[in-house]
């Protein structure tokens, strides 16, 4: 891995009303995509503006490019961003607004015009140099916001929700085109959202924040499939909770009473016999079939709904012995289609023990 770009140590932000961050330590490598990703009022753009210059924490150390940048104002860190609503300057034309910064800073009329037609040229904006904002469409503003903020060439750019805006479909081909770009350039990217499937599917890695507090960081698929904690698992994706109080802890595997039911999981240290625990299980983990094939974990059960979704069923079972509910996941090319069940038919479910996760 690169050598980090950026680094909060200890970083906690108080507001009058409230306390903001608490304890926040990160590193982010140098040409990393990183997201940071957590509901409204998690502390994520209040990380990003700290990051940036827009905020002094109350608490902690801004280090970037292996330099403290506390005191440092914002236009002298090399970093820039990208807000959501683009500010984009509505009186002046794409050139003008992409070559802003430019003229800020005196760069002489000729290099200015070279540096803005690569700029347009890296976000697929040559031929609109002369347009206006209200001549452009949503997406394109935002391409004209990502040259402008790249024109200067920084070592980092902070994306703030910047694609929040769009409809679904143009959102994912901004995502595309974002990710392409991120690595063609090979600049630290680190955004900010609160859409798991967007930080999945863009991010090297993801920092999940709830409360003002970090609550993981990890690749996006150690994220999804070893969530550390309940609000990690049921916040990324779909998941099932099994509430359950610990059996029996052996050499093999942790057992977990369900009711009725005896549920093997994974060996943890972290557990005692009599502690209440649970079990998170992904949808598409498990099997479910008329007679199963010996696994770790097979239950009964019958079902209560079929929610079709176009390439899949979701099927809603409801354990027999237990007011558990437990959701599979069917592909519609899988043999198991809709017409093999119907509600309240009785059938198994099933998964092995290396697909479940234990937690408190």
């Amino acid at each position: 891995m690169n050598s980090a770009c950026v680094c909060l140590e200890h970083v906690s932000m108080q507001f009058t009303e409230c306390r903001a961050l608490q304890d926040i330590n990160l590193e982010i490598c140098e040409g990393e995509f990183f997201s940071l990703l957590g509901p409204s009022g998690c502390g994520k753009t209040t990380t990003l503006r700290i990051i940036g210059g827009f905020l002094q924490p109350t608490e902690g150390k801004v280090i970037i490019d292996n330099l403290l940048a506390n005191d440092v104002p914002p236009n002298l860190r090399n970093v820039n961003t990208v807000f959501q609503n683009y500010a984009i300057f509505p009186h002046m034309t794409v050139f003008e607004n992409v070559a802003y910064p430019l003229m800020v800073k005196k760069v002489p009329k000729d290099e200015r015009k070279q540096r803005v037609s690569e700029s347009l040229d890296l976000v697929s904006m040559q031929g609109f140099e002369n347009r206006y904002s209200n001549q452009l469409s949503g997406g394109q503003r935002q391409r004209v916001a990502l040259a402008r903020a790249l024109i200067l060439k920084p070592k980092v750019l902070l994306l703030d929700e910047p694609l929040g805006a769009l409809d679904l479909q143009l959102r994912q081909q901004m995502q595309f085109a974002l990710k392409q770009l991120q690595r063609e350039l090979g600049i630290t990217f680190i955004y900010v959202t609160h859409d798991q499937g967007e930080a999945l599917t863009m991010s090297d890695r993801i920092a999940v924040m709830y409360q003002g507090e970090l609550q993981q960081v990890g690749s996006p698929q150690e994220i999804y499939e070893r969530p550390m904690n309940r609000f990690v698992a049921q916040f990324i994706g779909r998941t099932n909770f099994i509430e359950g109080t610990i059996n029996s802890i052996n050499g093999e595997y942790t057992e977990l009473n369900i009711g009725r039911h005896i549920l093997k999981c994974q060996r943890s240290s972290s557990f005692r016999k009599g502690d209440k625990a649970c079990i998170s299980i992904r949808p598409e983990k498990i099997v479910i079939g008329k007679k199963l094939k010996s696994m770790a974990n097979v239950f009964s059960g019958n079902i209560r709904d079929i929610i079709y979704f176009g390439d899949r069923f979701d099927v809603i079972v409801n354990l027999c012995g237990s007011d558990d509910l437990v959701t599979v996941r069917v592909d519609k090319k899988s043999s198991h289609s809709k017409e093999l069940y119907k509600i309240d038919d009785k059938v198994e479910i099933g998964w092995e023990i290396k697909e479940e996760v234990l937690l408190k």
